[in-house]
């Protein structure tokens, strides 16, 4: 999931993302620092949101701003400089002076969520493949994904989906040839370097090695979804009976 990158520091690209929308680009590849900028950023904006922007939608290495180019127009006159204004090239240059002013040094105390995972049994089926395919006995992929600590880089997919990066490399499993029509609410996979957790049941082709009894997607919370991008997250394992008292709603 990590790649090795010595540019993580360029200017980032800005670019127009048809007519309502603006993308900035922090570097290539998926990278901690590199989404650490990106984090920033979105940070920024949950504070300082920009005049006439509906919503941003962060990823890997870049942010989508959505806006209202009305609302753009009309808060910087009919023309800008003798030319009649596009909302890109009003904005373009804010967001450039914006992240010019936060630089590197700002910085954001991310939070930690703790999953608790039932590994093997009916939750985890494909929890043996993923030993055999690695040379390595079921207790030793346990203990190896749970030791990790991951970093949600983004959520996308499916509602409340977190795609985390951290995973070790002796883990390593490629997605299943035959993905399956639905996989339960909770489940713990891995795919290639990869691994996530199922908030919601949906088909999918991921490994999947456990289960978690903790609900990621409630659509009528706020936020529904449990994590979030830039959330530390560190799995640890749990008996199939402390299993049924979460799910019991005992602790």
């Amino acid at each position: 999931m990590n790649s090795v990158i010595t540019n993580v520091g360029l200017e980032p690209k800005i670019l127009p993302f048809g007519e309502s929308a603006i993308l900035i680009e922090f570097g290539p590849g998926i990278h901690p620092e590199i989404h650490h900028r990106v984090k920033v950023l979105t940070e920024y904006l949950d504070t300082y949101p920009l005049l006439g922007m509906i919503e941003y939608v962060s990823a890997f290495s870049s942010v989508t701003i959505f806006y209202n180019p009305l609302e753009i127009k009309k808060m910087h006159g009919e023309r800008i400089e003798g030319q009649v204004p596009l909302s890109f090239n009003i904005l373009a240059p804010l967001l450039r002076e914006i992240i010019a002013k936060l630089g590197e040094g700002v910085d954001y105390t991310p939070r930690t969520v703790e999953l608790p995972v039932c590994y093997g049994e009916e939750f985890g089926p494909d929890l043996e493949y993923v030993a055999e395919y690695n040379h390595l006995t079921v207790d030793e992929v346990i203990r190896i994904h749970a030791s990790g600590q991951y970093l949600v880089y983004m959520i996308g997919f499916a509602p409340g989906f977190p795609y985390l990066g951290g995973m070790s490399e002796a883990i390593t499993t490629p997605r299943r040839q035959s993905p399956r029509m639905s996989i339960p609410a909770g489940s713990v996979g891995i795919a290639g370097m990869q691994t996530g957790v199922y908030p919601i049941a949906t088909p999918g082709g991921w490994q999947l090695i456990g289960n978690t009894p903790l609900k990621l997607f409630q659509p009528h919370n706020n936020p529904p979804s449990l994590l979030q991008s830039g959330d530390h997250i560190r799995f640890y394992p749990i008996s199939r009976k402390e299993y049924e008292a979460y799910k019991g709603g005992r602790s």
